[in-house]
């Protein structure tokens, strides 16, 4: 395998605050980021438009954004207008949990690593200040990776793939810390489960009381000023 294709990363890039982090660490780790959104039936399109422009702020290869309906299936509020989106506080795994959403995603962009010649998966998956996602977790990081070299040739002709989740045991605080310090422009990413349709984020849901405590936490306002065109 030639130098370039063992520099190559496949990067999972929702254009939230994680995943831009996310690109702009493997980025600096002088990895060819190819940059991975999906369509996947979510109630919204603002995280879209702003993976397209993260991934072209951050300078990825290549940004691909799969159509892939999984919201079709329902079960959560991120895709179902008719299930609420709960306000925070509220007990157990919210239902903003998109059933299996990583372990789909994650194999999505195995198959693509393995085109690619890839053999670095990075995800934003993040065990501190999340909402309780079992998806999230160390453990189903380790299972995946375990799965990745299991399935397929690459795996099994000693082409071991590596599942990165660089931020998974870090604060949000930190997280904003160390993408600043990468030069990763928050005001380009979209946090929010129920945007107006501007694309300006409610200031209520889980994912932006998360948002807004990890700014304060970090001793910064956040810049999350821009309207995207959807």
């Amino acid at each position: 395998m030639s130098p370039a294709a063992e520099s190559r990363a496949v990067v999972l890039l929702s254009g939230g605050l994680d995943s831009a982090t996310t690109l702009a660490m493997a980025r600096a780790q002088g990895l060819v980021c190819h940059a991975l959104s999906f369509d996947y039936g979510q109630r919204h399109r603002a995280e879209l438009a702003a993976a397209t422009a993260v991934a072209s702020a951050l300078g990825a290869a290549e940004h691909r954004t799969l159509r892939l309906p999984v919201g079709e299936l329902g079960g959560s509020a991120l895709t179902d207008t008719a299930l609420a989106v709960p306000e925070p506080g509220t007990p157990g795994i919210p239902l903003t949990y998109v059933p299996a959403r990583n372990t789909i995603f994650l194999a999505c962009a195995l198959g693509w690593a393995e085109v690619l010649g890839a053999h670095d998966i990075f995800i934003g998956a993040n065990a501190v200040d999340y909402s309780g996602y079992p998806d999230c977790r160390p453990e189903f990081i380790a299972a995946f990776e375990t799965l990745a070299n299991l399935a397929t040739r690459d795996g099994v002709e000693g082409r071991k793939f590596r599942i990165h989740a660089p931020l998974l045991h870090l604060g949000k605080a930190e997280i904003i810390h160390r993408g600043m310090a990468l030069g990763v422009d928050y005001a380009l990413t979209s946090s929010c489960y129920q945007p107006a349709d501007d694309g300006q984020p409610c200031g209520r849901c889980d994912s932006c009381r998360i948002r807004a405590q990890g700014f304060a936490d970090a001793g910064l306002a956040d810049p999350l000023t821009r309207k995207f065109t959807l």
